[in-house]
This record gives C-alpha cells, structure tokens and sequence, in this order.
C-alpha cells in the first residue's frame, strides 16, 4: 500500500498520461512535449530549473544560442498550451481529480486537487448519502480512485470504437513546408525606428528601437491617422529626412535588410499636395546602389501606404558596420520610417508566413506566423473552434474576407506561394455561427467563388471553397515559381465573382 507521500506523486503522473494520451494533444506533438517536460522537472522536484531558455533548448529543440528577447516561442508556445489546458479541463477531463494548470506569467504547472469540490456537486456525493459519511478518507479515496479508472476506460474505449476510419482524411491535406525552411535563421535583429524618440513594440512583440546610428538629416513627425498596409502605423508615421547616413554595427554574417517607407507629406491628400516624382531619391549600403531613383509614392502605389523593400547578402563593412547612404535626387528630400536588419540566408530572402490574426502565432510544427500585415481591404473574423481536421485546427481559426489585396514584399528570385482556406461562412454547421451579412440557409457549393491574382496573372480561378473541402476543413493551394514585380513585390488580389474572397494564411517560400 504506497503511503501518504508516494499516493499524490503517482496520481499526479497518472493525470499527466491521461492528458498526453487525449486527442487533444496527441494532435498537437509540439504542446504535449512542452506539457510532458514542465510537468517532469516538477514532479522530480526540479521545478526551480524551468526557465524560458532551458524549455527553448530542451522541450522545443532551439539550440544554444536562443536569446528569448529575440524569439518569443516559449512565451506563445506557453500561452497555447494554458488554453489547451482549460479546453481539456472543459471537455474530456472535466471530473478529473486532479487538474493540470500554469499560472500566467510563470512556467512551473500546479496540480490541483479537485477531489472534494467535485464530490459535493454531484447529486449522489457525501452530502446526498449520510451513511456514507462515515467512509474513512481512504476509503472515499480508494473509490475515487476505481471510480475514475472505470469512467477512463469507458471514455478510452468509446473514442476507440468511435474514432474514424484510417482512411477518412480532410479533401486535402495541407502541403508541407520544406524541411530546410522550417526555422527562420538564428542571431541578432536590430530594428529602428527613424525620427522616433521612444521604443515601439508592434502586434508581432518585436521591438523598435528609437532612432540611433545616424548623422545628418532631420527627425520627422506625420499626424496622418491611418497608414495602408500595416496594423502599425505607429512605425511609418516617424521619419528622418535629409541628407543622412546609418552606420549600424553588427556581428560578421549574412543580413536580410528591410528598409521602410510611408509617404505622407505628398499626395492628393498630403499637406504639399503633389504625388509621383514629388519625393525621388538614392539609397546605398557600403558604397553599394540599393535604390536609384526610388519613388515612394509611385513604388507604393499610394501615398499614406506602407512600402517595404527587401534586400538579401547584406554583410557589415571592415569596421563592422552597415553602411546606409540616403541622398535626393530630383526632389524633396531623401526620407526613410525605419530600418530592419535580420539575420539571414545567402543567396535566398527569409520564409514568411502570414496569419491573419492580430498576434502573432508558432504552429504546432514551430513555423512563426506573422500577425497580418501588408494587407488592403477586406475584414478580420475569428472563427474559434470550428476545424475539424487537420493538425493544428487553430491555424484555420481566422481569415481576412471582402475584396482585399496583400503587397508582399520580396527580393528578387523565384518563390513558392501556399494559400490556405477554410469555408467558415457557408454550409449547415455554420449558419447559427457566421456573424455577417445574411445567407441562404444551408447554402453550399456555388454560395461563394472567387478568383487569386499574383502581380495581375490569375493563379486560382473561380475558387469555391465548399465544393472542394466542405465546410470547415483546411485546403492549401501551392503556386510555384513566382516572380516578384517590377516593384519587388508579390500583389496578390482576392477577387470575389459571388459572396466574398477569404484567406487564412499566407506562406511565401524561396525556390
């Protein structure tokens, strides 16, 4: 008989197995090895050694130089398996004993004892039975214990005797990313935001800078309330402007650089009035041409819109440091909101992955997703819960719907772009659900057809979602070898023939 020490320590491990085996997170391998470490270290009286850097290395495969202000994944993957936690809890281990919980803002799990609350709320409990109050706390425990072991077999035989066929699978399984693509690459980012005077964290949890590196030219306010293309426009309405320079310092290596820019002096709607050839200037990086007669206005299509250009193979000069030359050319003055530089591949521009969400998101297979960005048009809506196929449900749980257009920005070179949809408006199961304009009843194929364009080519033609995946169930559709515009970017327009367009993510990958 084990004693009073080893009896809470095994039936907290026997929770722990009974989570890991439940489909919740058997479907979600990242969650459950995160779970399963956390609650190991705490169980062997480790607890103390569970910090965000050693789950990194040791539950999610990050190598040794993960720096957690860099990489938020501990913190998201944290923050999923909280809500994984409380849906386990609401559903399958309802009357569980024991529950499994992580207090926000900390990593180390707590076991909670649900044993008597759980006792008194049942019509047939303690209270409801006086003879049974003379059961000594061994006893009642000993039956808790058969009690719980019967509903688990119960419940386990039910799922396996109810589970589909192996055979049945969504209409399509996603398409998976390759294998050299999975992680974006490792090392220091530096972000900053031109003209600004204080720090900015934007919706991805990434901080910019205020400015710094810089000689010459002047810092730049813009009042203008709303900025095209971005969720944060906090980062394009400061700019510096003049004659100046960036000399930014960096370790030996190989930098992605991304350099921002917002027109808003110039435009129909700006204070000078004017537009294209208003503002035109050169840009170089260690002596090298970056930019050569660039044209804000004319490269955004727009004034008040966010324009970000990419450039790959940026590595720091003998002195260690990046260069950056601003010069006017024609007209106005040279102008830049802000300077990105991000460790990167030689040769080839980052993966990048857009999920149209608010915050940003880690995969069940540890892709980062992007909060949504370089968007125009359309409409955000969450749809939580409703997939139900696929491995990470969640990443199907929003979309972007309307008439809606995304200016990726891409080096040149030749990329894969993956698509990903989920019919969330149409169909049976979603009527009493979609918050919207109103729709047929029971309305399926044909209720919603739409067309993808890339840079003015159709790429996906008359689209209907439920007539291909049903409703609520992931497709992807891959495009291959896309080139970016004369712009360096990728212009995709969703373009509704009936009903609205939707997508839910958005994967660009490098050839």
């Amino acid at each position: 008989m084990p004693d009073a020490e080893s009896a809470p320590m095994e039936a907290r491990r026997e929770e722990l197995r009974a989570v890991l085996q439940s489909g919740l997170f058997t479907r979600a391998p990242t969650l459950a090895a995160l779970l399963s470490y956390i609650c190991e270290r705490t169980l062997e009286g480790r607890g103390s050694e569970i910090k965000e850097y050693s789950i990194a290395v040791d539950a999610l495969g990050r190598d040794a130089s993960f720096d957690q202000e860099a990489d938020s994944i501990v913190r998201v993957q944290a923050n999923r398996l909280r809500k994984r936690l409380v849906e386990y809890y609401e559903g399958p281990g309802k009357r569980h004993r024991i529950h499994i919980s992580i207090p926000v803002g900390q990593y180390v799990p707590t076991f909670q004892d649900q044993g008597h609350q759980w006792l008194a709320s049942r019509p047939d409990s303690v209270a409801a039975a006086p003879f049974r109050l003379r059961l000594s706390a061994r006893t009642l425990s000993l039956l808790l214990v058969v009690i719980l072991a019967v509903l688990a077999g119960l419940f386990f035989l039910a799922r396996r005797t109810s589970a589909p066929s192996p055979t049945a699978a969504p209409a399509e399984t996603p398409v998976p990313s390759s294998p050299s693509l999975i992680g974006l690459p490792v090392g220091d980012e530096v972000r900053i935001l031109a003209g600004g005077s204080h720090d900015y964290i934007d919706h991805a949890g990434k901080t910019w800078t205020a400015d710094r590196y810089y000689t010459g030219g002047t810092p730049v306010h813009s009042p203008v309330p709303h900025i095209w293309r971005t969720q944060d426009a906090v980062i394009y309405r400061t700019s510096r402007q003049g004659e100046f320079q960036y000399q930014i310092p960096l370790k030996p290596g190989i930098y992605e650089l991304h350099l921002h820019f917002a027109e808003t002096l110039y435009g129909p709607e700006g204070q000078e009035g004017g537009g294209e050839g208003s503002r035109v200037m050169q840009v170089r990086a260690n002596g090298q041409p970056l930019l050569s007669d660039f044209d804000v206005v004319a490269d955004a299509d727009g004034s008040e819109t966010a324009d970000t250009k990419v450039f790959t193979d940026i590595s720091p000069a003998q002195d260690g440091k990046v260069h950056l030359e601003f010069a006017s050319v024609h007209g106005g003055r040279a102008m830049v909101s802000a300077i990105e530089v991000l460790p990167g591949t030689r040769g080839r521009q980052r993966p990048l992955r857009i999920l149209t969400r608010d915050v940003p998101y880690y995969s069940n297979d540890s892709h980062w997703w992007s909060p949504d960005t370089y968007f125009k048009g359309g409409q955000l809506a969450l749809r939580h819960g409703l997939v139900a196929a696929g491995d990470d449900p969640e990443l199907y749980e929003s979309e972007r719907w309307g008439r809606f257009s995304y200016a990726i920005p891409a080096a040149p070179g030749s990329y894969n772009l993956l698509l990903h949809f989920a019919e969330h408006r149409f169909g049976p199961g979603n009527r009493d659900d979609y918050v919207g304009p109103p729709h047929a009843e029971n309305a399926g194929a044909g209720a919603r057809v739409f067309n993808v364009l890339c840079n003015g080519k159709t790429v996906l033609r008359e689209l209907d979602l439920f007539r291909e995946a049903g409703e609520n169930r992931p497709i992807v559709r891959k495009m291959a070898g896309l080139e970016p515009n004369a712009q360096g970017k990728l212009l995709l327009d969703f373009v509704p023939l009936k009903d609205y367009a939707t997508v839910t993510a958005i994967e660009v990958l490098p050839e």
